[in-house]
């Protein structure tokens, strides 16, 4: 049922942004950076149609994700596992990273804080992509051993 609901509201999302891109492609680049009204009138409705698929997304993959965690064969102990492995590797990530205030070209500045962040959230992704090489070469060895 709930499967059903998914591709009757992704037919339409897909319907809906297909029909404003060809009109925005239609009307062209220069006549939209123009004119205020083509902005308001095609640009934000193709927007709203985003947010709709993006929080049409989120939300199935939260109930998908919770419907699975507690259904039979589910084991709530693994996913804690993974749950707090991920969060250990965040706050390594965090520990590691030093966060300085950081000038743009623009001329404006990154807090310390955000800097921080933006810095562990690199090491983060290097920590799973090597602990995922990893597991792929663990793998592979353990089949070329049998």
């Amino acid at each position: 049922m709930l499967h059903k609901i998914l591709k009757i509201i992704a037919l339409i999302l897909s319907i809906l942004g297909a029909v404003w891109l060809v009109r925005i492609l239609m009307t062209g680049d220069t006549a939209i950076e123009d004119s205020a009204d083509l902005q308001n009138g095609l640009v934000t409705p193709f927007i709203y149609i985003a947010y709709a698929a993006f929080a049409v997304a989120v939300i199935f993959v939260i109930v998908f994700v919770i419907k699975n965690i507690f259904s039979a064969g589910s084991s709530l102990k693994g996913t804690l596992i993974g749950l707090g492995a991920f969060l250990a590797v965040v706050v390594v990530s965090y520990l590691l990273a030093s966060g300085e205030e950081t000038p743009l070209r623009d001329g404006g500045t990154i807090s310390a804080s955000a800097s921080r962040w933006v810095e562990a959230g690199i090491y983060a992704f290097y920590i799973l992509a090597v602990v995922a090489i990893g597991a792929m070469v663990f793998s592979g060895v353990k089949k070329l051993a049998k």
